[in-house]
């Protein structure tokens, strides 16, 4: 989930998913319990009104309640002292910050905290100063939020691409202030300056490092205009505060200014914040851009933002509750990754270089272990624009710096997490046909076969596959404990097991690519190279086991207590080779034993007892509980496609049994995210489970079928990538005890086949499933299971 060992070592939260009976009730429609701190949606017709922006805030969900539009630059949230921002249960906000990353597990962000105040400025570290406030006097839609202070003030915030905009409203007096602290953020302090530069405007400049380990620095630059004058001002540098003074420099310390206006007749005070990740002067020419409106205006538009953006997906039937969860995961799945180039095209490369984009948007915030598995695939279906962006983003990153991200966040590589997750990224454009335009797919494969090859040298940011020099040797990454790490970031080496399972896929997914496109040589070494997932197969165990640098299997040999698997052990892991599933099941077995040892994972008799406890009792033990379990774990990226293989065992009908008890653990209120969202990684997977169509092979086009939650799903698709403009998912009468599928059809015509490809999408209109309320035949014919890749 994209916490670190060293989250895992010193802050374990092994908290419960309390939510009782409410995640039942979200597939068997009794519609229990209304979003907490959120009025229930009312019959308005806007599907903004079912986002619970709360969901995912509590039990280290690590999502952000505050305003943004769609992959917006800018996310203005509060931060209550978690690590992340915004958690549920602490009742204290110590600023509304411009930058937040939905779903981390590390901190990240948080920059510029500003809070309004009354009375003279007596503290300069907003942990003293954090303002009280009650659930009970806050609000979150998309695009939105607002909170009433216990000292008086009311706060609102709103946002646009590039800019956060806030409005305060005093009580009547002639200290009414505003603190603008630029040296405390959710990161590593470096370096910060502040300057007033005149009566409405504050300028910042905030270098910072971190995130679950050291980074090289990066620059957010920020600029505040207000809409009236300040009546005074001032600046503070860690304990000393300085009237009338203009501008303050710090090197990790507290660093700030403060505003003040006389309310005593106009009590509100409205001020727009851009940034800019290139320099001042983009954070101005944002401001110019798309400042300038009133608070109401810029909300308006924010609120059409999503509705436009939520509206190309139209679900029908199912309870309230399912609804508010199903549309609150589609927002977050939106929320990233985000805007990186100013108004002018101008961003900051990975080379700290100033660049410009040309015919696209420059993206960044890249979380590609978790994102490649689900959100990626979603986004290419739902915003293929964005998307395409997004994939020539990533392919910039490798021109401007050398080699390719594996955790990027701002202009920085991170090396957090392990394996080679750009490749099926990539892949995944390509195969969803968004890398059309003249070279675009020859520039993707020349970086991807750079990194699959190779290795970034030591004198560069990125490790790459940092292992792949063994790898290419002996067919497997070895794990050598306690080894020195060379760079900041993880290490492949300390997790070599699923960093050869991860390596293998990429290459089978590379090898397809390069076929396609005519490398006929690379295509084949690839493709042996994705056979890679045997070398570490233990048959004295039937698991997957870590092999160390002389080739012996090392570790424990229960397959629970396996080492060198990241976030996971060998029981998890062993269904992470969705580019050849049949040999897999060959190696354990055969079909026969392979549902043995399925039904055993996801202790399948209980879960057709009862799903929702099974979920909560059985699977799920803790946030951050990665280790020494044999059960599936449906809260961390390992597992995510796991439910789906029971579609190439001949079972099909216990896919759906999975993941229709996967779904009971999302609910709507604050608790109801299965752990680190990591940039919309479980939001997509709720989504597109619940519509019934899964990407079961990330990095290529084939797409799993299980029972959809609702009767009916109308998907907007853009034409110039879905000719058709329009598919329909029908599953009239599905519910918690009708949910095996007897039949389907494609535009009429009878489908048995547990899978389509993104070629069967463009030419599909309605995909029809009939259900019932006990298993059948459907999807077990020879050819009905996704196929292995060649």
């Amino acid at each position: 989930m994209t916490t670190r060992t060293t989250v895992r070592r010193t802050g374990r939260r092994a908290a419960r998913l309390a939510v009782g009976a409410l995640g039942a009730a979200v597939l068997l429609g009794t519609g229990l319990g209304a979003p907490v701190a959120q009025a229930a949606a009312h019959d308005t017709g806007r599907l903004t009104d079912l986002v619970n922006p709360f969901i995912g805030t509590e039990n280290e969900g690590n999502t952000y309640p505050g305003a943004a539009v769609p992959f917006g630059m800018v996310q203005f949230s509060p931060d209550t002292g978690h690590n992340t921002g915004y958690d549920y249960s602490e009742n204290h906000i110590r600023g509304f910050s411009t930058v937040h990353i939905s779903g981390v597990g590390c901190g990240l962000g948080g920059d510029l905290p500003v809070l309004p105040t009354t009375g003279d400025i007596t503290s300069t570290d907003y942990a003293k100063y954090a303002a009280e406030f009650s659930h009970d006097d806050e609000t979150a839609k998309p695009g939105y939020y607002k909170v009433g202070l216990k000292t008086g003030i009311d706060a609102e915030l709103s946002a646009t691409e590039r800019t956060g905009v806030q409005r305060y409203t005093f009580p009547a007096t002639d200290k009414a202030n505003v603190l603008i602290n630029a040296g405390q953020s959710l990161h590593k302090s470096v370096h910060t300056k502040v300057e007033i530069l005149d009566s409405r405007t504050v300028r910042t400049a905030i270098t910072g490092s971190g995130f679950c380990q050291d980074t090289k620095p990066y620059t957010v630059y920020t600029i505040t205009k207000f809409d009236r004058p300040f009546t005074t001002s001032g600046t503070w540098k860690g304990d000393t505060v300085t009237a009338g003074s203009e501008s303050s420099d710090a090197d990790a310390e507290r660093n700030g200014a403060y505003v003040r206006f006389d309310t005593s007749k106009d009590r509100t005070v409205e001020a727009t914040t851009a940034i800019s990740y290139v320099d001042a002067k983009g954070a101005a020419l944002n401001l110019r851009a798309e400042g300038g409106r009133s608070f109401d205006k810029v909300h308006r538009a924010a609120t059409a933002a999503w509705e436009d953006r939520l509206g190309d997906v139209r679900a029908k039937g199912g309870s309230e509750t399912l609804r508010r969860t199903f549309y609150s995961s589609l927002y977050r799945s939106f929320l990233a990754p985000n805007v990186g180039s100013d108004v002018d095209g101008r961003y900051t490369g990975w080379d700290q270089k100033t660049h410009r984009a040309k015919g696209y948007t420059y993206y960044q915030n890249w979380s590609l272990w978790d994102t490649y598995r689900t959100q990626a695939q979603l986004l290419s279906l739902l915003a293929p624009r964005e998307s395409r962006d997004m994939a020539l983003s990533v392919i910039q990153i490798d021109k401007d710096s050398g080699w390719l991200p594996k955790w990027g966040y701002g202009t920085v590589e991170t090396n957090i997490m392990t394996g080679d997750p750009v490749t099926p990224f990539l892949t995944n454009a390509y195969q969803q046909g968004l890398l059309k335009g003249t070279g675009e797919a020859e520039d993707a494969y020349r970086a991807l076969k750079k990194n699959a090859d190779g290795v970034p040298p030591a004198d560069s940011a990125p490790v790459g596959r940092e292992a792949n020099k063994e790898y290419l040797a002996d067919g497997f990454a070895p794990y050598i404990k306690d080894r020195a790490h060379v760079k900041p970031g993880d290490s492949d080496y300390d997790h070599g097991a699923s960093a050869t399972l991860e390596y293998a896929l990429s290459d089978a997914m590379l090898g397809q690519m390069a076929k396609e496109l005519g490398h006929k040589a690379d295509a084949k070494r690839y493709a042996e190279r994705a056979q890679n997932y045997r070398k570490i197969f233990d048959t004295s165990t039937g698991f997957f086991r870590a092999r160390d640098a002389s080739g012996a299997f090392t570790g424990p040999a229960d397959p629970a207590q396996s080492e060198g698997f990241h976030e996971g052990t060998s029981w998890q892991y062993q269904w992470l080779v969705p580019q050849d599933l049949p040999g897999m099941v060959g190696l354990i077995g055969g079909t026969d034993a392979a549902n043995k040892r399925l039904d055993s994972f996801f202790a399948y008799d209980q879960l057709v007892a009862d799903p929702a406890k099974t979920a909560r009792e059985v699977w799920v033990n803790g946030p951050y509980d990665y280790y020494n379990a044999d059960k599936y774990n449906p809260q961390n990226e390992p597992d995510l496609i796991a439910p789906y293989t029971y579609l190439s065992t001949g079972q099909p009908w216990k896919t759906t049994d999975v993941v229709h008890a996967a779904l009971t653990l999302f609910t709507d209120g604050p608790t109801g995210m299965t752990g680190n969202d990591d940039l919309g990684t479980m939001s997509a997977w709720n989504v597109l489970s619940s519509i019934g169509i899964f990407p079961v092979q990330p990095g290529t086009d084939t797409w799993g079928l299980s029972t959809p939650v609702f009767e009916r799903v109308d998907l907007t698709l853009d034409r110039r990538y879905y000719p058709k403009g329009k598919l329909t998912v029908r599953a009239q009468g599905t519910s918690g005890t009708d949910r095996y599928i007897q039949s389907a059809r494609a535009d009429g015509a009878a489908y048995g086949r547990t899978y389509l490809t993104t070629e069967d999408l463009r030419g599909l209109r309605d995909l029809s499933f009939t259900v019932g309320s006990a298993p059948s035949t459907w999807g077990t014919g020879a050819d009905a299971a996704p196929p292995a890749l060649k």
